[in-house]
C-alpha cells in the first residue's frame, strides 16, 4: 500500500497507476444486505431462482452495491495522511459496463487523474476500476472527487 504524507506527494502521483486492491468475493448475503439497507428488493439482485431464467443467468450486484465498494476497495491500494481533514466531494463520472453477477471477484484498480487548488485546499480526481476476475470489462469506472482541506 502507497501512504501519502504530504500533499507535494501526492501531486507527483499524478497520472500514476498506484495498483490494485485484492480480489474480494461478491456474495449473495452482502446483496441482500444492500437491498434491505437500500430497499432495492428487484429481483435482478435478490431472486436466485427467478434470476436463473433471466439475462444473466444468476443474480447480479446492484450497481450502486458496486460503487459504495470503492472506498473500501481504495484503502487496500493507498492512504492519504496528509495533514487536515479529507472529505467525499463525489463523483464526476460513473458508469457499470458489465453486470457482475455473484459469486464473482473484483478488485479495485486506482489512478489519480488531478489535483487541483480550491479555495479550501486541494482537490483529487482520482480514477477507481472495479475489475471483474475473468471478465474483459469492468464492473464499474468511477471518477471520484476528494477534498483535502488546509
Amino acid at each position: 500500500m502507497r501512504v501519502f504524507t504530504t500533499l507535494d506527494e501526492v501531486g507527483e502521483a499524478v497520472g500514476q497507476d498506484l495498483g490494485a486492491s485484492d480480489w474480494v468475493t461478491i456474495d449473495q448475503d452482502r446483496v441482500d444486505r444492500f437491498a434491505e439497507v437500500t430497499e432495492d428488493h428487484q429481483w435482478i439482485h435478490v431472486d436466485v431462482e427467478r434470476s436463473q431464467a433471466g439475462p444473466f443467468g444468476g443474480t447480479i450486484a446492484h450497481g450502486y452495491l458496486t460503487l459504495s465498494l470503492i472506498p473500501w476497495l481504495g484503502s487496500m491500494v493507498f492512504a492519504l495522511d496528509t495533514p487536515g481533514p479529507k472529505l467525499n466531494y463525489g463523483a464526476n463520472k460513473v458508469r457499470f459496463p458489465a453486470p457482475l453477477l455473484v459469486g464473482k471477484r473484483i478488485r479495485g484498480q486506482v489512478t489519480f487523474l488531478e489535483l487541483v487548488d480550491v479555495p479550501l485546499g486541494k482537490q483529487l480526481v482520482l480514477r477507481t476500476t472495479v475489475e471483474i476476475e475473468g471478465e474483459p470489462k469492468p464492473a464499474c469506472v468511477a471518477e471520484s472527487v476528494v477534498l483535502l482541506l488546509a
